[in-house]
């Protein structure tokens, strides 16, 4: 099964959970039993609607054909219907728990997993879930132009379907703040509103959720690169000792791969048009064949990859340091690393940059969970790019696709402030700005890419700089009008 598919691997089957949908606000956690909490939550979203009129998608459409979750358990949660997208059930699903939870990992390990939060960690759990949830609304504000180029009614469905799912992981966040942090959770959750991306005084949180998606092959990319990160934060969130994030997480995780499928597959008949095309006209320009040249795609892929991994922090943080200490965020698969869970006496390397070289230095393990955690996205990544070569090869052409070096193009971290090569050679200033240009998009090369984007809105209608899919949704045809206006 595909890796972007299946995230959580083999595992028990937990309880299906049916979602009231009879609630004004669809939800698992029994809201209608806390009339408080219902009050607040229902007094947030005429505003949640607000911003989505105003800053989701800009595309007026009838219905979409949607998957919408019915259930908690694993299997068959997802129901599809058309629907009014500005009509979609947004709501609130906590995965189910099996036994009661145990902490499993830093100095609380074996105890309890909270159901409150904790008094001594209260603003450190409340700034993660706000950071987490500055995302969420984000990506849609990003993307909210490129329903008009979509390259099919297939592309344009899967992008509202990630659209609406990141509103409902929002949503996830939102209920977090309201239901466990008073009135500072709620004057958050209002915040969560009003940052805008790229907004000149109020942007979002994180830098790479501040950048224009320009068009669909930067969709593309954000989907497989930055949806990768936020997989990775999820993860280390549901191992967190508090257990409403924890279920939250978990939950978030699985409509998360449908995200990442988007950009895997989105990437891959790009290459696939791109490579068709040089085998049969024996060039590796293909603009003049209405298709993106390999160099251009390999320039976006250095861009979103080197965006997304500024996004893991610095190699070395005593914040993760304490959040893993404090059971508050765990590491990926944290239960089936083979260690103490401690990491007492525990070391690793790190990269640095000194004296014109590029090194590493040991430090205490417990310091270096964020580059432990992008260690396991690149290496994550690189499967996605087995897939994309792939497709060279079997096209016959020689050329490849590559990640650039970890210190190319950063701006957070050990790296940030150097000027490495997508090779990995430590230039100086002069000279990396002037060769950038073959390494990052040009204003050319995102203006050609802006002249490919036009719309397709009628069924079976495919732009020529990809191929079309090989199966469509839920097992409809490929050619089955997913998007009506």
């Amino acid at each position: 099964m595909d890796d972007d598919i299946d995230l959580t691997g083999p595992a028990p089957q937990p309880p299906i959970s049916v979602i009231d949908y009879s609630e004004r606000i669809p939800n698992n956690v029994g809201l209608a039993t806390d009339r408080r909490l219902q009050r607040a939550l229902e007094s947030w979203q005429p505003r949640f609607l607000d911003w989505w009129a105003a800053l989701g998608p800009s595309l007026p459409t009838r219905d979409v054909y949607l998957r919408t979750a019915v259930a908690i358990g694993r299997d068959g949660w997802a129901s599809w219907d058309r629907v009014p997208m500005e009509q979609y059930r947004w709501g609130i699903f906590l995965s189910e728990r099996g036994e009661p939870q145990q902490i499993g990992f830093g100095q609380h390990k074996g105890e309890p997993a909270w159901t409150q939060v904790p008094g001594e960690y209260r603003s450190e759990l409340r700034r993660l879930i706000v950071v987490q949830g500055d995302t969420e609304p984000a990506s849609v504000e990003q993307q909210r132009h490129l329903g008009a180029t979509a390259p099919s009614l297939y592309d344009l469905r899967n992008l509202f379907q990630v659209n609406v799912e990141e509103g409902r992981h929002l949503w996830a966040m939102v209920y977090l703040l309201h239901a466990y942090f008073g009135r500072d959770g709620r004057e958050e959750a209002e915040q969560l509103l009003r940052r805008h991306s790229g907004h000149q005084d109020s942007p979002r949180i994180l830098g790479a959720f501040n950048e224009e998606t320009t068009d669909w092959l930067a969709f593309f990319m954000f989907t497989y690169f930055t949806d990768r990160d936020g997989k990775y934060q999820l993860g280390t969130m549901k191992e967190s000792g508090f257990d409403p994030l924890a279920r939250s997480a978990e939950f978030m995780l699985r409509e998360e791969a449908h995200h990442m499928f988007v950009g895997t597959t989105g990437v891959q008949r790009v290459v696939q048009r791109t490579a068709q095309l040089m085998a049969a006209h024996g060039t590796d320009d293909v603009w003049q064949y209405g298709a993106i040249p390999l160099p251009v795609i390999q320039k976006y892929l250095n861009l979103h990859f080197s965006l997304s991994l500024d996004l893991f922090g610095s190699e070395t943080s005593s914040n993760a340091a304490a959040y893993f200490t404090a059971g508050l965020k765990g590491r990926w698969m944290e239960t089936r690393r083979h260690d103490d869970h401690v990491l007492t006496g525990a070391t690793a390397q790190v990269p640095v940059v000194a004296d014109g070289v590029l090194s590493q230095r040991t430090v205490p393990a417990l310091t270096a969970l964020n580059l432990d955690l992008r260690d396991e996205y690149v290496a994550d990544c690189e499967r996605g790019l087995r897939k994309w070569n792939g497709e060279l090869a079997k096209a016959g052409v020689d050329q490849r696709l590559a990640l650039p070096h970890p210190g190319f193009n950063r701006n957070v971290g050990a790296f940030a402030g150097h000027f490495i090569s997508p090779s990995g050679e430590l230039l100086d200033e002069a000279r990396w700005r002037h060769l950038a240009a073959g390494w990052l998009p040009t204003a050319d090369d995102t203006g050609l890419v802006a002249g490919l984007m036009v719309g397709h809105h009628q069924p079976g209608d495919f732009a020529g700089w990809l191929t079309p899919p090989s199966t469509g949704i839920n097992d409809l045809p490929v050619e089955h009008d997913y998007v009506r206006f």
